[in-house]
């Protein structure tokens, strides 16, 4: 009978064997390695070592966890080497990740009906090459995160694949020092999402079929709150109309159908040289969390979003089917300013609520330069306190300055 070899690398010169050009202590699965086999390769690897797994589909019932620090977890391409939790029967998540130093690459991780992959407390953490796909296609049913390192610091994702997650595909929350680029975001509720982290680059990806492309957030009653100092650029965000199918009660269930970007309640944040196009909502968003109707009970979190800087991208599309939240600001803000049509949403759009207890200063301002031929509107929300909406983008004519590159250690 055919059965997995939990292969130690004391094995070599083996064609099959994964554990082949690895350095340093290696234990090795290879197709048709059960949870079981899996978990414990998990357990007994050691510090600074590899488990790598072969060539073929892995069919896993259980999830899986790993405690001890500085592993990598290999397959042979993340078209190669799958672990499907597709009959998976126990379990909130495909793969929990307690631990620093965690590298994984060259893999593929399906069809988990909680989070596929995360990563939680860690420092030092590297998602390369990494596919997570939900095979059936959008469905609420799905898990909700992909990629989702929360409260880490040091995190790089890169030239990874998420499809289909019924929340983010690639998720990094209240984390420090983030890089994320080179990576494609197909068919997700959102396609890349930063929540209340700080100090992170988003760049070189693509995010195209979700239901909003590229998010920066903050909300409240989080461990980490107010995250600051975001910058999103040489992104191509496109396309990205899929019908929200986030399961009831998600915030991310507010995005309205057809959004290129947005930011909610976010500070410091610089967009820049991204092409943004194609969107039946809106290209690109900025709006404080008050709009949410939901109550606020944390005193700490600050619900409008500070020094936003966007700046040298390039924006097309006509939007004229917006959804949603925004999209009734945006139908009534448009309606009050031009009753007689005709209905097109501009490029970018700001709810213009702004904090009545604060003195801003020129530091706290959104500004808008240099976007192509790009048009803005004020949506002045709510409309009943006296101030009409506008598309007068002359008060953001304005200069931020640049924002620091994130750099890994």
């Amino acid at each position: 009978m055919r059965r997995l070899a939990i292969l130690l690398l004391l094995i070599s010169g083996c064609s099959d064997d994964p554990c082949q050009g690895v350095s340093g202590t290696c234990i090795g699965l290879t197709e048709g390695a059960s949870a079981t086999d899996v978990q414990t390769a998990l357990i007994k690897i050691t510090p600074g070592g590899t488990v790598a797994f072969g060539e073929g589909t892995f069919h896993l019932q259980t999830d899986l966890s790993l405690t001890v620090n500085d592993v990598t977890i290999q397959g042979a391409g993340m078209d190669k080497t799958v672990l499907s939790f597709k009959g998976q029967t126990s379990g909130a998540q495909g793969l929990l990740v307690t631990a620093s130093g965690f590298t994984i690459q060259d893999i593929a991780i399906e069809d988990t009906p909680g989070d596929a992959l995360k990563i939680e407390g860690g420092t030092g953490i590297t998602i390369e090459r990494t596919r997570v796909e939900w095979t059936g296609g959008p469905n609420e049913t799905n898990g909700s995160y992909g990629l989702y390192p929360v409260q880490c610091k040091n995190v790089l994702i890169e030239s990874s694949v998420v499809k289909g997650a019924s929340d983010a595909g690639i998720y990094v929350g209240q984390s420090d020092i983030i890089v994320v680029r080179n990576n494609r975001a197909e068919l997700n509720v959102a396609g890349i999402e930063i929540e209340n982290s700080t100090n992170a680059d988003v760049h070189d990806n693509t995010a195209t079929k979700n239901t909003g492309g590229i998010l920066v957030f903050n909300l409240p009653g989080l461990q980490v709150e107010n995250g600051a100092i975001t910058r999103v650029f040489h992104n191509e965000v496109f396309d990205n109309n899929t019908v929200n199918f986030a399961p009831v009660g998600n915030i991310v269930g507010l995005v309205p159908t057809g959004t290129g970007m947005a930011i909610l309640a976010a500070h410091q944040v610089e967009i820049f040289n991204n092409n943004i196009h194609d969107h039946k909502s809106v290209n690109f968003g900025v709006i404080s969390y008050v709009p949410t109707g939901k109550v606020v009970d944390d005193p700490t979190y600050d619900q409008y979003p500070t020094a936003i800087s966007v700046h040298d991208n390039t924006m097309s599309g006509v939007s004229d089917m917006p959804t949603g939240m925004l999209g009734a600001l945006l139908i009534s803000a448009i309606g009050e300013i031009m009753p007689n049509g005709p209905f097109i949403v501009p490029d970018i759009a700001w709810d213009g609520v702004l904090d009545p207890n604060r003195t801003y200063t020129d530091a706290d301002r959104i500004c808008i330069q240099n976007n192509g031929d790009a048009d803005f509107i004020n949506l002045a929300w709510p409309l009943n306190m006296g101030d009409l909406p506008s598309l007068d983008m002359t008060s953001h004519d304005c200069t931020l300055a640049a924002l620091p590159e994130v750099v890994l250690p």
